[in-house]
C-alpha cells in the first residue's frame, strides 16, 4: 500500500463516484465510503463495493502470453514487445500503415488515450484509430456539436438536476445503469419536481417517473417531434429566446409541424393524451432538462434523434439557463476524456479536429513533428472492425472486448481471427484477448495513478493506491516499450503525470481545453470542470466563464487559476455567432423494421450487477450471483403465442445470427418488442444479433432495434 487511505473513484461508469481505499488484512484493498465526492456523495453500487476483487490474481492476468503452436503461452517481457513490434512492422513494410489498426476503449484514462493515439500517428503513422466510446454516446456528441458548437456530456453539474422543475429521462434506466445517480431525481421528486421517462420498458427508473412514456423502439425522433408540433401548437415556445439565442428556428419548426399528434401515436404507440401531458409538464415549470442516454442514441438515426430533443430544448429557451437545458449521460468511465484527446477517428488532443490546420500545426508542435506528417482521418470503429483482415492486416487493441460488445459480434470475431496478427493488452483474459497472438496484463484503476472525466465534464485523479503484481505493467509502459523498439526513442513517458503535463500543452486553446488543470489543483479541489484555459482573463480576471448559478461547482484554488467550468452556455454558445442552432430533422424508421419472417423488434440494454461486456464483472462471484446469465425479457401474450413459460429457453433469431437463452416473462415491456442485456458471450451473446447499420454523422451502429423472431426451444425427451 502507497498510503493508509487512499482517496479515489470506482473503475466503472461515467458517474466516477468517490472512494476511499484502505489496507486489507490479504495485502490488498478494501473499499470505503468517501462521503466528500458530490457526485455519489459515499454511495456506491454493487460493482463500485466489489471492485478490488478484480485486483486478485486469481482472476486477472499476471504474465505476458504469445500465441506459439496454437495455444497461449506465458512468456517474458521482452519476447512480448518484440514480438508485437516486429507484427507491427511486417505489417507496415509490406501492406504500409494503414494497415495497423489502434482500437482504444473508453475505461483508458485520459494519460492513456492521448499516449494510444499520439502513437498511432507518430509511431504507426497510421490513420486507422478509433475506439469503443463510439459505441457509447457518439450521437448525443455530434448533436451536440451540431447545436452548440460543443460536446460535453451534462454542460451542467448533477447537482443541478434535483433543482430544475421537470427531467424528461430518454432511453435511460439509472436505477441500474448508474444507480447512485437516481437519487437526483428522487430528490427532484422530492423538492417538487417531476420526471418523465421515455422507454419501451417498464424499469425501476420507469417506476419512478410521475409520467412513463413507452415509444416502440426506434421511434424516439418522432416523439419529440410530436411534442415539439404541440409546443408550437398550444404557444409554448419562448418566442424571446428563440429569437435572442438561436438560429434556423423557422426549418425546424415546418419541420416539427410536419408531424401532427395523431400520426406520432400511430408510429409510437404513445397516445396522443399523454404526449399532451409531457409537453404541459415539461413546459410549465420555470426551468426544465432533457437528459438521454443509449435508447434514442444508438439508432441510424441517433443524431437526429437526440438533434430533435435538443431542438424541443431550444423551443422551450431551456439550454443555456441556470438549473435548465439538455445533456446527455455519458456510459463509460472516461467515455467523455476518452474521446477528447486523440483515439477517435478524426480528432486530435483537447477535442480538435484532425481536419484543422491550425490544430495540427498546434499538435504537431507538441509532438516534435510535421505537420504534414500526421495521417488524416481514419475509419470509425465498426467500420475499422469490419476490415480487420482485409485493408487492415495487424491490430492493436486496448482495454475493449468487441468479440462481445460489438454489432454483428460473429461476423467482428470472425474478422479478428483473420488478422495477421493481433495484440491485445487487458487486465483479464477477455474473450478478445483469448484470440491474440500476444496478450500483455496491464495495471488497473487501483494499481496506476491518472486522470478521468466524468459524465459532468469534471476532470478528476485516481490515485495508485496499490503496487501491482509482479509481472504486470502499465499501459503508458506498453507504448513507450514499443515506441522504442520501432524506432521512436522520446515522447512516450511512463509517468502519468508527465503525460499529463504534454497533455495540458497539447488541449491549450482547443475546445476541450485542460491547461488550466493540473495533478495538483485535481487533488485540492475534487477535481476541476473544463474548459479550464491556462491563462487568466486580460484583466486578471478567471477569464470567460460562468460558474452560476449560486457559486463554482468544483471551486476554484484562487490566486489568479482559472476555475474550470462547471455550467456552459450561460452568456453565449460555442458557435461562431454565438447562437444555439436549430437543425431540421424528420422521423424516418428503423434501418431494419420487422416484418413477416423477422416480426418482433428486439432491443439491447444492460443489467445492474453487470457492466459492458462483462470481460471484468463476469468474474467477481458476487456479481455473478445477482446475475448469472442472458435472459429474454418478453411480454405475457408473446409468450403465449409461442407457448413459452417463464425460464424456457427460447431462440432469438436475426438477419445476422441466433441467440438462446431462458425466457423472462414481464408485463414491463412492450408486447412487439424483447429485450435482451448484451454482457454475456457464447449461445446466449446478444451482439450476435444486433444491427450495425451506420448514423450518417455520428457513425453509431444500430444495437437498440432490429427485427428478431423468437422461437421456443423444444426440451429433447429421454427415452
Amino acid at each position: 500500500m502507497t498510503a493508509s487511505v487512499t482517496p479515489t473513484h470506482c473503475p466503472y461508469c461515467a458517474l466516477q463516484c468517490g472512494m476511499n481505499l484502505t489496507p486489507a488484512p490479504d495485502g490488498g484493498v478494501e473499499v470505503a465510503e468517501r462521503a466528500d465526492f458530490p457526485v455519489n456523495r459515499g454511495a456506491l453500487c454493487g460493482k463500485g463495493r466489489t471492485a478490488p476483487a478484480l485486483l486478485s490474481s486469481r482472476v486477472r492476468l499476471t504474465s505476458p502470453l504469445v500465441r506459439t503452436g496454437g495455444v497461449l503461452v506465458p512468456a517474458g517481457w521482452d519476447e512480448a514487445l518484440s514480438r508485437i513490434a516486429e507484427g507491427l512492422a511486417r505489417t507496415r513494410a509490406e501492406h504500409g500503415p494503414d494497415a495497423c489498426g489502434v482500437f482504444g476503449g473508453g475505461g483508458l484514462t485520459n494519460e492513456k488515450a492521448y499516449a494510444l493515439g499520439k502513437f498511432a500517428r507518430v509511431v504507426l503513422r497510421t490513420s486507422q484509430i478509433d475506439y469503443n466510446g463510439r459505441f457509447c454516446m457518439s450521437s448525443a456528441a455530434a448533436a451536440g456539436v451540431r447545436a452548440f458548437g460543443l460536446d460535453r456530456g451534462l454542460p451542467f453539474p448533477l447537482e443541478d438536476v434535483p433543482r430544475t422543475g421537470c427531467v424528461i429521462l430518454v432511453g435511460s434506466n439509472l436505477a441500474e445503469t448508474m444507480p447512485p445517480a437516481l437519487r437526483f431525481v428522487t430528490e427532484l421528486k422530492e423538492n417538487g419536481g417531476t420526471l418523465i421517462v421515455v422507454d419501451p420498458r417498464r424499469t425501476r427508473t420507469a417506476e419512478q417517473a410521475d409520467l412513463h412514456l413507452a415509444p416502440r423502439p426506434g421511434t424516439d425522433l418522432a416523439l419529440a417531434l410530436g411534442m415539439l408540433h404541440l409546443v408550437v401548437a398550444e404557444g409554448r415556445t419562448d418566442e424571446e429566446y428563440v429569437r435572442d439565442r438561436t438560429s434556423g428556428w423557422e426549418e425546424a419548426r415546418a419541420a416539427a409541424m410536419a408531424h401532427w399528434p395523431e400520426h406520432v401515436e400511430r408510429i409510437t404507440g404513445v397516445s396522443v393524451p399523454e404526449l399532451r401531458a409531457a409537453v404541459r409538464m415539461f413546459c410549465e415549470p420555470e426551468n426544465a432538462m432533457v437528459l438521454t442516454a443509449r435508447g434514442p442514441e444508438q439508432q441510424s438515426k441517433g443524431t437526429d434523434t437526440v438533434g430533435a430533443w435538443i431542438n424541443l430544448c431550444l423551443a422551450t429557451g431551456r439550454p443555456g439557463r441556470p438549473l435548465s437545458g439538455y445533456g446527455c449521460l455519458t456510459g463509460q468511465g472516461n467515455g467523455q476524456g476518452g474521446r477528447e484527446h486523440g483515439q477517435k477517428a478524426d480528432q486530435l488532443p483537447g477535442y480538435r479536429k484532425l481536419t484543422d490546420p491550425a490544430a495540427r500545426r498546434h499538435v504537431a508542435e507538441v509532438w516534435g513533428v510535421d505537420p504534414a506528417t500526421l495521417p488524416g482521418p481514419g475509419r470509425s470503429a465498426y467500420e475499422l472492425l469490419d476490415a480487420m483482415g482485409t485493408d487492415i492486416r495487424s491490430l492493436l487493441l486496448m482495454g475493449s472486448n468487441p468479440v462481445v460488445s460489438a454489432p454483428r459480434a460473429a461476423h467482428v470475431e470472425e474478422r479478428l481471427r483473420s488478422l495477421d496478427f493481433l495484440a491485445v493488452a487487458d487486465v483479464v483474459l477477455s474473450e478478445t484477448a483469448a484470440l491474440a497472438d500476444v496478450v500483455l496484463p496491464v495495471t488497473q484503476w487501483a494499481e496506476e495513478t491518472g486522470t478521468t472525466t466524468n459524465l459532468e465534464g469534471r476532470v478528476l485523479l485516481r490515485r495508485r493506491a496499490l503496487t501491482p503484481p509482479e509481472g504486470v505493467r502499465s499501459d503508458l509502459d506498453v507504448l513507450h516499450g514499443l515506441a522504442a523498439l520501432l524506432g521512436v526513442e522520446k515522447g512516450f513517458p511512463t509517468d502519468p503525470e508527465e503525460v499529463f503535463e504534454e497533455l495540458r500543452r497539447a488541449s491549450e486553446g482547443g475546445p476541450a481545453d485542460y491547461s488550466g488543470i493540473t495533478y495538483r489543483r485535481l487533488a485540492e479541489e475534487n477535481g476541476v470542470f473544463w474548459p479550464c484555459p491556462a491563462r487568466e482573463g486580460p484583466d486578471g480576471s478567471a477569464g470567460d466563464t460562468d460558474a452560476g448559478p449560486d457559486a463554482p461547482a468544483g471551486g476554484g484554488s484562487g490566486g489568479g487559476h482559472h476555475p474550470g467550468t462547471p455550467r456552459l452556455f450561460l452568456d453565449r454558445f460555442a458557435t461562431e455567432d454565438g447562437r444555439a442552432r436549430f437543425v431540421p430533422v424528420s422521423h424516418r424508421p428503423a434501418a431494419e423494421e420487422p416484418d413477416d419472417e423477422y416480426p418482433v423488434l428486439l432491443t439491447t440494454g444492460r443489467v445492474v450487477a453487470q457492466y459492458q461486456s462483462g470481460a471484468q464483472t463476469r468474474r467477481v462471484d458476487e456479481l455473478n450471483a445477482a446475475a448469472p446469465g442472458p435472459f429474454v425479457e418478453m411480454h405475457p401474450r408473446l409468450a403465449a403465442r409461442l407457448g413459452a413459460a417463464d425460464g424456457d429457453a427460447v431462440t432469438v433469431v436475426s438477419r445476422r445470427g441466433r441467440a438462446v437463452a431462458p425466457a423472462r416473462i414481464t408485463a414491463a415491456i412492450r408486447p412487439d418488442t424483447v429485450f435482451m442485456p448484451f454482457h454475456w458471450p457464447g449461445e446466449g451473446r446478444t451482439n450476435t444479433l444486433t444491427n450495425p447499420a451506420l448514423d450518417p454523422v455520428s457513425r453509431m451502429p444500430e444495437f437498440k432495434a432490429c427485427a428478431v423472431r423468437v422461437e421456443r426451444v423444444e426440451a429433447v425427451r429421454e427415452d
